[in-house]
């Protein structure tokens, strides 16, 4: 298996952590020598209810009896699509009505800066340095990380970019701005949250000019943070939403939500003004719609700011720096890279998956599934400290 996944498989990076994956459930995943591996990741934040959650399995299973794909997105009434898009409407803002339903978080944000040049007849783009936002075309090209993209170059045009939590830079937003397009909670960069009154004075300065607000909850939507989308705790509300990863329970699904009056300028002038085949996937949305029902009816939420209370008081040693972050979506800081990538390599080795930022690389990820217990939790904080214990002997 693992000699066909390097032949026949396209890999993403030179050296991939290539463990065989037999089965997973709750809160672990499981090797083909039925090694248990405490899971600290969560697919990168996309398993937000764990693994193989039964109302997930449940729902997929029944859709399964019903049907799979039949059309293309946006022409058949299918139920699934239908109570999600209802469902997050009914958690949102009450401009942020209609939702485009995507296969991915990068698809979503294509569509989303597609709406706001629609919309506004503008066509510059404001990104953040150190951003991330997906890895299509459009995506790269609001990625404030030059030596991820200067391959790949050229990109689409007129995108400005500005610092993250730098209220200076907020002059660079003027009338040419169709949008200025932020990761509530910058994720590649160091799980960096916004300071005080930063966010609310983008979107002041986007209401001043006429430029939309576009917030990028891929990461922290869905409860990671406490509240089902991040921008809840920032007292901002955005033009555009975008999220995806653990909107689908562990599958593949992203979506841009917005106001009627911007999502139907997508239907005419042109027609087919944002087109996928297989977005709203019936079986996807099912089990999408199960995600966040389950997130929004039970305690889950709640306890999240307890266990990230547990983690910060268990996850204290002297290699440890700083702990960035809100809630399940948190940072363990070492002062060097060297040593960050031997936690992690050695964690794994004592059967605990933790993982790296994109930008930082003095960075440990840690972004559990929000159902881990506490128990889980103080097990997988503890392999931490006595890796890092045999790392300073």
């Amino acid at each position: 298996m693992k000699a066909d996944f390097f032949k026949y498989q396209a890999q993403t990076t030179p050296h991939p952590l290539a463990m065989t994956i037999s089965h997973a459930e709750g809160s672990y995943i499981y090797d083909t020598n039925n090694k248990a591996y405490l899971d600290f990741v969560a697919g990168v934040s996309a398993c937000g209810l764990g693994h193989r959650h039964p109302k997930i399995l449940n729902a997929v299973k029944n859709q399964l009896d019903r049907y799979l794909h039949v059309m293309v997105y946006g022409e058949y009434i299918q139920e699934p699509a239908v109570e999600l898009a209802k469902l997050l409407a009914s958690h949102l803002p009450k401009h942020l009505e209609k939702t485009y339903l995507t296969n991915s978080g990068t698809e979503a944000i294509e569509g989303a800066l597609k709406l706001a040049r629609r919309v506004t007849g503008r066509s510059q783009i404001v990104a953040a340095n150190h951003a991330y936002h997906g890895n299509t075309m459009g995506a790269m090209s609001v990625m404030g990380y030059e030596d991820r993209k200067r391959v790949f170059r050229p990109l689409i045009p007129d995108v400005a970019f500005i610092d993250f939590n730098h209220f200076d830079d907020l002059k660079t937003i003027t009338t040419k701005t169709a949008a200025v397009i932020l990761e509530t909670i910058q994720g590649g960069a160091g799980f960096i949250e916004p300071k005080e009154g930063y966010l609310e004075s983008v979107r002041k300065r986007c209401t001043e000019v006429g430029a939309l607000l576009i917030l990028d909850e891929i990461q922290p939507g869905f409860g990671r943070t406490g509240k089902l989308f991040g921008f809840e705790h920032y007292n901002c509300e955005p033009d555009i939403l975008v999220t995806g990863k653990g909107l689908g329970g562990g599958m593949p699904i992203g979506a841009f939500t917005s106001s009627a009056h911007y999502m139907d300028q997508l239907q005419d002038q042109p027609k087919l003004g944002h087109i996928t085949t297989f977005g709203g996937h019936p079986v996807i949305a099912a089990a999408a719609l199960a995600t966040v029902k389950e997130i929004t009816e039970s305690q889950l939420m709640t306890q999240v700011i307890e266990k990230e209370q547990l983690i910060r008081k268990h996850l204290q040693h002297p290699l440890i720096t700083e702990i960035r972050g809100r809630g399940l979506m948190l940072a363990a800081f070492t002062n060097s890279p060297d040593l960050t990538n031997e936690v992690i390599l050695t964690c794994q080795d004592e059967g605990l998956i933790l993982f790296w930022l994109l930008f930082e690389p003095r960075a440990i990820r840690i972004t559990p599934p929000l159902t881990i217990s506490n128990e889980e939790i103080i097990k997988g904080c503890q392999i931490i400290t006595r890796v890092l214990d045999s790392v300073s002997a």
